[in-house]
């Protein structure tokens, strides 16, 4: 079965690394992580978050879905994950030219958030559409949930409150998030004495985060919350996974001032962090973990630690596990090799 892919978040080649392990017999070509097979194109090309970052971005896109386009003639479907800016004008062009091949989309846009307009998009060009959250049913009725990828990837939960003093600093996974938090880091790092900084895999050169010589080094983010007291995380992905673990956090976001600004105006959520986001999509009335967004201070930090009710945290892990449990990976490995 020859598969063509389009993974190009971290987060993405994370899940489609487990999708691999499960399936056999698969030949893929397109854009993942060169670590997963005979990548066409790599992955870490696309590795920028912020508006004007990828503004430069933009003619090597275009290349690179006309190039994809032109080999979705040979294959017998196509996976795309996540990053709909890219991956929805793909798929409008794959279906356009070539109307009978199967287009499978894995984690939908989170149109809850934003640009709705994309829902017609989802219904016209794609052929099977994957959830990885139980409210998305109300925006995609044809889509189908197996449960979130998290819970293919972390093994090992949190049963009891730790408290041995260890923080894990989480910067995210793109150059832009580690060059605005890893300041603030430093800063909180000097009010503890055993600092983790979790460096994702796929960077090799450390040299952005400038000097790290009070934090232990770790490249396992599951491995690293599970011994942690509290962590610091950048929002996005590992948010998710600290509140499944039962590692209580804070979520921290800064960018550019003019970027949050039209972020907030275009994004209407009240919260940032998926964890929080689910509890209140589904009617759990408590917020799951503290926020700071771009405006804070490091007493603000550091009284999220001092004040974090950790039992309660974990009361909260174990309802959302039960939320998103499931195996979506496997059911993606069937419906590929079917």
């Amino acid at each position: 079965m020859k598969i063509l892919i389009s993974a190009l978040e971290p987060s993405a080649n994370l899940h489609l690394k487990s999708i691999l392990e499960n399936s056999q017999n698969l030949e893929v070509s397109g854009i993942f992580d060169k670590s997963l097979g005979n990548a066409t194109f790599s992955s870490n090309d696309f590795n920028v978050m912020g508006i004007f970052s990828i503004i430069p971005k933009i003619r090597k896109a275009q290349k690179i879905i006309s190039e994809l386009v032109k080999m979705a003639e040979n294959v017998d479907k196509i996976l795309l994950i996540d990053s709909p800016a890219f991956n929805l004008p793909l798929a409008k062009k794959i279906k356009k030219r070539f109307p009978q091949k199967e287009i499978i989309y894995y984690i939908l846009p989170k149109v809850w958030a934003w640009k709705k307009g994309r829902i017609k998009d989802i219904e016209k060009y794609i052929d099977i559409q994957i959830s990885i959250f139980p409210f998305e049913k109300e925006y995609f009725p044809n889509s189908q949930y197996f449960g979130n990828p998290i819970l293919d990837e972390v093994t090992e939960f949190r049963n009891e409150v730790i408290k041995n003093g260890v923080i894990s600093f989480l910067a995210g996974s793109r150059k832009n998030e580690i060059k605005n938090l890893m300041p603030i880091f430093r800063k909180l790092a000097k009010h503890f004495d055993k600092n983790i900084l979790v460096i994702p895999p796929h960077i090799e050169n450390f040299d952005i985060y400038g000097d790290i010589s009070d934090f232990e080094i770790s490249r396992d983010t599951s491995e690293s919350l599970l011994k942690s007291e509290f962590a610091y995380i950048c929002s996005g992905t590992a948010t998710l996974e600290s509140a499944i673990i039962g590692t209580p956090f804070a979520l921290l976001y800064k960018t550019n001032p003019i970027e949050f600004f039209i972020g907030r105006k275009l994004v209407k959520l009240k919260y940032v962090g998926l964890a929080n986001i689910i509890f209140e999509k589904l009617g759990v009335q408590t917020e799951f973990h503290q926020e700071f967004l771009q405006n804070f201070s490091i007493q603000d930090l550091l009284n999220s630690y001092k004040n974090s009710d950790s039992l309660k945290f974990l009361e909260n892990s174990q309802k959302i596990r039960k939320i998103l449990n499931g195996k979506p990976n496997i059911e993606i490995a069937k419906i590929l090799i079917k």
